[in-house]
């Protein structure tokens, strides 16, 4: 069945206009770095980092929302001048998109209904519900062929299939099954989070279109900015709290 590529063009001003609208690209299927509130505006983590890089940039913003597998081919073909998305760095992205420096540290995380399951080798032979086309996916069905992986377009029908009982556990990126485990009580995270450097070691990224140097150099020097001024920190804390992941390079050796 093709996916039907829409998506909802979001405006904001960020101070004085410098230059042509910075134009991001999300899938806002992930809470809590991107996501429709009540009043179908596009918020989180990730949303408010951009809007903040752009006020440090003084450039207007522009948001499209899309499938998550289309956002990278649409940056290839300057559909879009970034991807900010939960977005791991690994080397296959590196081989569509150029990444800037890491600003949080990525790991992934298995939850089900609470005293079912103690660690991921119980989920043999289980459904396990995982976002389609990213690195999540990937590494389950890499690492757990075991494991029936089955894929969702976003997390709310994962959600809706597990408390019916289609559904053993759902793996996301951690910040994200920490909010779902906050909405529904009755969810416990199974075993460890999964840091495997293969697949998130890196952190996550913005993406910015192969050989865009200019763009590049202007969001690290902002995130760099915003690290040195504890805006990014601010961040985390805000939407992670007090057990907020760093990016890798920010860890103490």
């Amino acid at each position: 069945m093709l996916k039907v590529w829409a998506f909802l063009l979001i405006g904001f001003s960020a101070g004085t206009q410098a230059s042509d609208p910075l134009r991001f690209a999300v899938s806002a299927t992930y809470p809590p770095f991107v996501y429709f509130n009540e009043g179908h505006q596009l918020v989180g983590f990730d949303i408010d980092l951009a809007k903040a890089l752009c006020e440090k940039v003084q450039r207007q913003c522009t948001f499209a929302n899309s499938d998550f597998d289309r956002l990278l081919p649409s940056l290839k073909f300057n559909r879009f001048d970034a991807v900010i998305s939960g977005l791991d760095i690994t080397e296959e992205r590196r081989a569509q998109a150029d990444f800037t420096q890491s600003y949080l540290e990525s790991s992934a995380t298995v939850i089900a209904i609470k005293n079912q399951y103690a660690s991921f080798s119980q989920l043999k032979g289980k459904r396990v519900g995982v976002a389609d086309a990213t690195t999540l996916q990937a590494w389950l069905q890499s690492s757990w062929p075991e494991i029936v992986t089955v894929s969702y377009d976003n997390y709310q029908n994962a959600l809706l299939d597990i408390r019916n009982a289609r559904l053993d556990g759902i793996f996301g990126e951690t910040p994200s099954m920490q909010a779902m485990i906050k909405a529904n009580p009755d969810l416990a995270v199974v075993g460890e989070p999964v840091t495997d450097a293969r697949y998130f070691g890196s952190g996550l990224g913005i993406a910015v279109h192969k050989g865009n140097n200019a763009l590049l150099v202007q969001l690290n020097t902002a995130l760099q900015s915003m690290t040195a001024d504890g805006t990014l920190q601010a961040l985390r804390l805000r939407w992670f709290g007090s057990a907020s992941p760093l990016p890798p390079e920010s860890k103490s050796p």
